[in-house]
């Protein structure tokens, strides 16, 4: 009766519910060090961020099966967060899987380097583009998605009376990871109490900017760690402190991400002032959030596997690096009155929590 009752939970599309029970589902997609996060609400909307790398189609059809599982004809609304292989890769081959609707995006300043993936995304976007500012909202409708960050700025007026942080003070400085990511659009998504942070793959200066001296987004129910969980350029203690998530879901990949090591991060720190000292380990820093609750992975770090390091197995929905990995999704459903599951399509484990 159990597996019955899961593998319901897993297959059925949220249409076959009634429609006063349907939640909000979002769907951790694995592209193995990319991203990609899919976003169905109640009303049976949809909105895609990001489309993982180029590799062989592989994540834009990991993508479409999640799309398919959902029950989805199209992707209503689709960011592309930056322009980097890991972000649009996946955007030429998904586009002709599934129709697409609106796209939205940054802007079209980048680097040469970059400039074949912005070449692509406009070939795919052509007719529906849209370029967003801070405080632009995406008009899905059944919940709010609100643009906090763009083309290196970042939202102006603090959300929701969001106060001083405590946690600035000789808070350490670092120098900004790259252009591109300084670029991101990132988001929050709101339904009812339930708040998801999404900033990709923003840096830990901008970051200070969102937190220091003043919260500028308040807390968060679920968030999304930023660079994939590579906490050398991104996860500023103040930053991660003030938004304090009851719940953090990192999309690393076996390689990529959480347990890298970044050497050329330097510090901004002026001479003679001493910063705190914080936990360099991206997993305990995480742990160490005040009210955290549970942090997901969807992949076992391998380059850091040593079990303090990485969160619960029963909460890692990948483990190898091999060119036969399944790429395990994990999903999380959300009830309008703030309860929330989340479950790892490698084993069925399921936890659930209550959004503060």
């Amino acid at each position: 009766m159990l597996l019955i009752l899961l593998l319901a939970f897993l297959f059925f599309p949220s249409g076959t519910l009634r429609a006063d029970s349907k939640p909000l589902d979002i769907y951790w997609i694995d592209t193995e060090g990319g991203a990609a996060t899919l976003l169905v609400s109640p009303s049976g909307e949809s909105f895609l961020i990001d489309t993982g790398w180029m590799v062989g189609d592989r994540d834009a059809k990991r993508i479409y099966a999640a799309t398919q599982l959902a029950g989805l004809k199209k992707i209503d609304y689709l960011l592309i967060s930056h322009f980097h292989a890991d972000h649009v890769g996946g955007l030429a081959a998904l586009s002709k899987m599934i129709p697409i609707g609106k796209f939205y995006d940054h802007g079209d300043t980048i680097e040469k380097e970059n400039q074949q993936w912005l070449d692509s995304y406009k070939a795919a976007s052509a007719g529906k583009r849209n370029i967003v500012k801070p405080g632009d909202v995406i008009p899905v409708k059944g919940f709010h998605v609100l643009v906090v960050a763009s083309d290196q700025k970042i939202i102006e007026k603090p959300l929701n009376g969001s106060s001083a942080n405590p946690f600035c003070a000789n808070a350490e400085k670092k120098a900004p990871i790259g252009l591109e990511n300084q670029r991101v659009a990132g988001v929050l998504v709101s339904y009812g109490k339930f708040k998801y942070l999404n900033l990709i793959d923003l840096d830990w200066e901008k970051e200070m900017e969102l937190a220091c001296p003043v919260n500028r987004l308040g807390m968060v129910t679920v968030y999304q760690s930023s660079r994939h969980g590579a906490f050398d350029g991104a996860g500023a203690p103040a930053f991660l402190n003030a938004v304090r998530p009851q719940v953090i879901v990192v999309n690393n990949g076996p390689r990529k991400g959480m347990g890298q090591v970044d050497n050329g991060v330097r510090s901004l720190t002026p001479p003679g002032d001493e910063p705190i000292p914080y936990e360099k380990v991206a997993y305990l820093r995480m742990a160490e959030i005040t009210g955290i609750e549970g942090i997901w992975q969807e992949h076992l770090s391998l380059l850091d596997s040593d079990p303090t390091h990485n969160t619960p197995l029963d909460m890692i929905a990948n483990f190898e690096d091999t060119p036969t990995c399944t790429g395990n999704w994990i999903k999380a459903s959300v009830q309008s009155n703030g309860k929330f599951t989340i479950i790892n399509s490698r084993n069925g484990f399921i936890k659930s929590y209550i959004a503060r």
